[in-house]
């Protein structure tokens, strides 16, 4: 932990100025499931938070029309241009005679240019590789980054390292937001070792070949959280660990041979950290994702009663099992990818939401989400990590994204060929 990105012992707040009233935030993807969830701890807490502005991709323009309304921004956005007068419509409907309507941008860049808006906090809530523009957008005008959106730092690592300023970004994943949390137990250097926990999703305990079979019904399943398809398919195949393990890498520096994945089904306790002296220190509550978002949103300061707490004095079960990398080898996969650097954690993160949306039209069995991902992976090669940049990062996911489309095509057992 010598160059983290996310150092909780690091108060970014002297340069981003803290404000005598509520902060101001911009939510990206705020009809999503960390979207809805932030504009709930935001209406909980009206002295703390002020939304100024919102963005989505376009796919609810009732919802977020409702959102807009509900938190009197100024600015409301979508991805896609063919929704805006349907957004336009559905705002007047809610807005009373007199009653100013709030600016409407509409495009693949208007996220962007939202984050690097005038404000506080911007809470990346956006699903896929998309948000990495808005993540470096909000870096560059200087906000604190509340990052939900792993996958802009896993396939941007080193741009947004080299924007970042110590202290800027605050973790929201749960996991992250728990190391976070339990790094203030001890410096750096007494860190010997991070424990990401896992659920183990829908199969766990289940053989690779009792996988064979699965259907999108069943990985879309999920026992402890509810999030959106593309994440609960990841966490099923746990290619949602893996991106948490390099994320984890990336924020608090800490090498990939240091940092475990350890399943635990309840998904109580939401990571740990391991100290040099052999103590160990653990984040836990009940599975809600409202405590994390309301700590990204009011950090260094914790908001009161933003999550539920615990009844202990009920009995409780909490189970840890070993990772089978056998039946699910997204973790190790994922590591070798991060240790690679350059555009591979690009291109694992882009074949994989190709194959993904394969996997949910019904084109693609799930046990050759991760062997696609993989070949095509291998046929990227070692990627020359020097220089990166933004256009490399897009190319390389645009070839990913191409080739994972042409082998999910073919035979399922084509993607395994390939790679051996």
């Amino acid at each position: 932990m010598t160059d983290s990105l996310a150092d909780p012992h690091v108060s970014y707040q002297a340069a981003a100025g803290v404000p005598d009233g509520p902060r101001d935030v911009v939510v990206l993807g705020s009809t999503g499931s960390i979207g809805t969830q932030a504009v709930d701890v935001v209406l909980s807490n009206p002295d703390r938070f002020r939304v100024t502005a919102l963005s989505a991709a376009g796919g609810q323009v009732e919802l977020l029309a409702e959102q807009a309304h509900r938190l009197r921004v100024g600015t409301v956005a979508v991805a896609r241009e063919d929704k805006v007068a349907e957004l336009r419509e559905a705002l007047r409907a809610r807005y009373g005679p007199g009653e100013p309507l709030p600016e409407v941008l509409a495009g693949p860049d208007a996220a962007t240019e939202l984050a690097a808006s005038p404000c506080h906090t911007v809470l990346n809530g956006i699903t896929g590789s998309i948000g990495l523009r808005p993540t470096l957008a909000a870096l560059q005008a200087g906000h604190v980054l509340a990052l939900a959106n792993k996958e802009s730092l896993i396939v941007g690592g080193p741009l947004v390292k080299a924007l970042a300023r110590p202290g800027q970004i605050v973790p929201v994943d749960s996991e992250h937001s728990a190391l976070f949390q339990a790094l203030l137990g001890g410096t750096p250097r007494e860190v010997r070792k991070l424990l990401v926990t896992a659920s183990g999703g829908p199969f766990r305990g289940r053989t690779r070949a009792e996988l064979a079979d699965v259907t999108p019904q069943d990985a879309l399943a999920h026992p402890t959280w509810a999030m959106g398809p593309v994440i609960t398919v990841n966490s099923a195949t746990l290619v949602n660990k893996g991106l948490e393990v390099i994320e984890a890498h990336l924020l608090y520096d800490v090498p990939f041979e240091r940092i475990q994945v350890v399943v635990h089904p309840q998904s109580y306790i939401h990571s740990m950290v391991e100290f040099v002296d052999g103590s160990t220190l653990a984040q836990c509550g009940p599975p809600d994702m409202r405590l994390p978002i309301a700590l990204g949103l009011g950090w260094p300061e914790r908001v009161p009663d933003a999550g539920p707490v615990f009844d202990w004095s009920q009995a409780m079960n909490w189970e840890f099992f070993p990772l089978d990398e056998k039946a699910f080898p997204a973790v190790p996969l994922a590591c070798e990818v991060g240790a690679l650097g350059g555009t591979a954690p690009a291109v694992f993160n882009a074949a994989n939401e190709e194959c993904v949306e394969a996997f949910l039209a019904g084109g693609l069995p799930f046990t050759a989400i991760v062997d696609t991902v993989a070949a095509v992976v291998e046929e990227h090669g070692r990627p020359d990590g020097t220089g990166l940049t933004l256009q490399d990062v897009l190319d390389a996911e645009t070839w990913a994204r191409i080739r994972a489309r042409e082998l999910a095509a073919v035979a399922p057992s084509t993607a395994a060929e390939v790679r051996a």
